[in-house]
């Protein structure tokens, strides 16, 4: 006994509660595998509703299937079919809209999948290109200076949209929807 450094016992091992006694993939979401076909399948069925002036069915029908288990080609294709019902819906019709979801049947959880396209439409317009990282230049301060608006205001504009529908969202849905969309493993 007196030969054992005490100090690298892991005691963990010895905690039945311990991360490390079990398996941490349990703590994950089971979620069905989905390819970039079905994906691209499922968005021209709902750009079809879209076309045909149901938005409402178009954004919903988008929202109840996510591709959870899609790789990320998937997941863009996806992001893209959302973006662009929001962009079509009138910014008179949101609140109406999101009201009817939230008081229908699973209303709660579709608002909480759309919370997560807002998110990641976000973040997707945030991301300067490579070609406006070309256009940046050190200045003697240290900040850098962006010379140039390279790609036009397309991404401002689909930023503005994303941002009107989380006001909106926020405002049918409460903040919870906030919460839960951060500490959900699952992702769109």
């Amino acid at each position: 006994m007196a030969n054992v450094n005490w100090r690298t016992i892991n005691i963990d091992l010895l905690d039945p509660e311990s991360p490390a006694n079990f398996s941490t993939s349990s703590l994950a979401p089971a979620v069905a595998s989905v390819s970039a076909s079905e994906v691209q399948s499922l968005s021209s069925q709902i750009k079809q509703l879209l076309r045909g002036g149901d938005s409402e069915g178009a954004l919903r029908g988008a929202l109840e299937n996510p591709p959870y288990g899609g790789d990320a080609a998937a997941k863009e294709v996806h992001l893209a079919t959302v973006v662009e019902i929001l962009q079509s819906i009138k910014q008179s019709e949101m609140s109406p809209m999101l009201s009817r979801i939230y008081g229908s049947d699973g209303g709660v959880e579709v608002l909480d999948v759309l919370m997560k396209f807002l998110y990641k439409g976000m973040s997707h317009t945030s991301q300067p290109s490579s070609a406006s990282t070309r256009s940046m230049s050190p200045q003697s301060t240290g900040f850098s200076q962006i010379h140039s608006r390279v790609g036009g205001e397309g991404g401002g504009q689909a930023m503005s949209v994303l941002l009107s529908w989380h006001e909106k969202l926020v405002e049918i849905a409460g903040p919870g929807s906030i919460i839960r969309v951060m500490s959900d493993r699952r992702t769109v």
